[in-house]
C-alpha cells in the first residue's frame, strides 16, 4: 500500500494523537538503523477489541526481550486504545497497534530512549473465503538464533520471503518448518487441522509465537467438547487433513482451502469456530 493509498489512521505519540502517518523516526534511530522494534496487533470491530490486555501484555513483553524499557504499563496502552478508537465512526473495522522502539544505542539499544506509539488504523475483517498455501523453502529460526518470543519487527523479512516465494507460485501464503523439519505454522498465521473429528496444531517449541488468538480457539473448542492435539506436525500430514485453518489477528479463522494441489473444503469445524470466536468476542 502506498503512502497516498494509506488507510484512514490515527497515530499517538509523544503524549498526542495526529491524524496520518506522522514521521517520528529518522536515519540514526535505532529502531530503523539496527531493528530495535516490536508491535503487537488487537482488532476493533462492533464495540469490542477482543484480548486487548493480552495483545498490550504482549507488547510490553516483547520490548523487554529486545532490551528496551517501557515506561508506559498495559492498562494505560488500553486507555489510550480505546480513546484511538472512538475517533473512527462506530462501525469500523480496525487494526490497533502498539509499538516500542529505541531511539538510541549501538548495537544493543539504550532503555532510556524507549519510545511508545500507537497506531490505529481501518482494516476491514476478510471474509472467510479461503486461501492456498505451498510449503516454504525457509523456515522458522530455533530460539538460540533469533528473538522468537517477541513479536519483533526484525523477524519479518523471512516472513516476507516466504510469502513471495509462495505468491510466485499463485499461492497466497506458505506453510513453513521448524529448524527440525516439522511444521511451525503458516507465514504469519498460526496452523491447525482437522482428522477424523480431532483438531490438530503444532506444539509450541520456541520457533514461532503461541498466538493470542490460537489460545483462544483452542479453549474455545476444549469448552465445546473437541479434542485438541498438540505435537510435531509432519508437513506430509497436512496433504490427508479433514480441514486446514488459520489463526491470527488479522483474520481471527481463516480456511485454507488449497494445500499444494489438493483443494479442500471450507470445513464444519472451522466455520464452527470462527464463529464460536465471534460470538465469545462479543459478549
Amino acid at each position: 500500500m502506498g503512502h497516498a493509498e494509506q488507510a484512514k489512521t490515527w497515530t499517538y505519540t509523544d503524549g498526542a494523537w495526529h491524524e496520518g502517518n506522522p514521521a517520528i523516526m529518522g536515519a540514526r534511530t535505532h529502531g530503523v538503523w539496527l531493528s530495535s522494534s516490536v508491535f503487537d496487533g488487537a482488532r476493533a470491530f462492533d464495540g469490542v477489541i477482543p484480548d486487548l490486555d493480552l495483545h498490550c501484555d504482549r507488547a510490553i513483553h516483547s520490548a523487554k526481550i529486545l532490551g528496551m524499557d517501557p515506561k508506559i504499563n498495559s492498562e494505560e496502552i488500553q486507555k489510550l486504545s480505546w480513546e484511538g478508537v472512538a475517533r473512527f465512526p462506530s462501525t469500523s473495522d480496525l487494526y490497533v497497534c502498539p509499538m516500542f522502539y529505541a531511539e538510541t544505542g549501538f548495537i544493543t539499544p539504550d532503555p532510556t530512549s524507549t519510545r511508545f506509539v500507537l497506531s490505529i488504523f481501518e482494516a476491514p475483517l476478510p471474509e472467510p473465503t479461503g486461501f492456498s498455501a505451498c510449503k516454504s523453502s525457509f523456515r522458522r529460526p530455533a530460539r538460540d538464533m533469533a528473538p522468537t518470543e517477541a513479536k519483533a519487527s526484525c523477524l519479518y523479512p523471512n516472513v516476507a520471503r516466504a510469502v513471495k516465494e509462495a505468491n510466485d507460485k499463485n499461492f497466497d501464503t506458505a506453510v513453513m518448518l521448524d529448524p527440525s523439519g516439522n511444521v511451525a505454522e503458516f507465514s504469519y498465521t498460526n496452523l491447525f487441522y482437522v482428522k477424523d473429528g480431532d483438531l490438530i496444531t503444532p506444539a509450541i517449541n520456541g520457533t514461532f509465537l503461541n498466538g493470542i488468538t490460537r489460545q483462544r480457539v483452542i479453549k474455545l473448542a476444549q469448552s465445546n467438547n473437541l479434542r485438541v492435539i498438540e505435537k510435531a506436525v509432519d508437513f506430509d500430514e497436512l496433504l490427508t487433513a479433514d480441514e486446514i485453518f488459520g489463526t491470527g489477528n488479522y483474520f481471527k479463522v481463516g480456511p485454507c482451502t488449497r494445500i499444494e494441489n489438493k483443494e479442500l473444503p471450507i470445513g464444519k469445524i472451522t466455520i464452527r469456530l470462527r464463529d464460536l470466536y465471534f460470538e465469545w468476542a462479543k459478549k
